[in-house]
């Protein structure tokens, strides 16, 4: 089984959203075959076509610049090729991320562009959830805190992507063995 740790970056604003809509701007992935090896990263900025304009405050927390998203493709177009990566290895694949945002967003913009999400449901594990469980710690840590809490090092930027996705891999390795799928 091939194991896809991600992790999205979305639209984001002090208040509530304009048009009451947040969409995914980066995706960000890491590959793992059984034994927690990386076999690959996955890597792209979104255009949001509801809320174009990122907000002062959404560039601020993650550092992407409006001229990351002006020149990327929209999410139609980086979802076929997140599912292409995730499917070349023609194996059987589960998603993983810190949380049920991420999956819940990703089944937003499907629906929004209409697109199908049968690809990513029955197939995603909520590692927060089952760490908080097994560790007896609180669901409401966040990621960065429990990658240092577990000895890890914390790489690169925090509200990246694929910086959020490698880390959260090192605490997926570190347990491989304990997840339940």
């Amino acid at each position: 089984m091939i194991h896809i740790i991600y992790d999205l970056e979305a639209t984001c604003w002090l208040g509530k959203p304009p048009k009451g809509i947040i969409e995914i701007i980066e995706i960000g992935a890491v590959k793992l075959n059984q034994y927690g090896e990386i076999l690959s990263h996955f890597n792209e900025y979104i255009r949001p076509v509801i809320n174009p304009t990122l907000s002062g405050f959404c560039k601020s927390l993650t550092k992407i610049g409006q001229e990351q998203v002006d020149h990327a493709r929209e999410f139609p177009d980086v979802i076929e090729h997140f599912i292409d990566w995730i499917l070349e290895e023609d194996e059987d694949y589960l998603l993983s991320s810190w949380g049920e945002f991420d999956y819940r967003q990703i089944i937003k913009d499907c629906s929004l562009h209409n697109l199908e999400s049968n690809w990513i449901e029955n197939r995603h594990i909520n590692l927060r959830n089952q760490y908080s469980n097994f560790t007896h710690t609180s669901k409401k840590l966040g990621l960065k805190n429990t990658v240092k809490r577990e000895g890890f090092e914390f790489t690169g930027k925090n509200h990246n992507a694929l910086s959020d996705a490698i880390n959260l891999s090192k605490i997926f390795v570190k347990y491989i063995d304990d997840w339940v799928y």
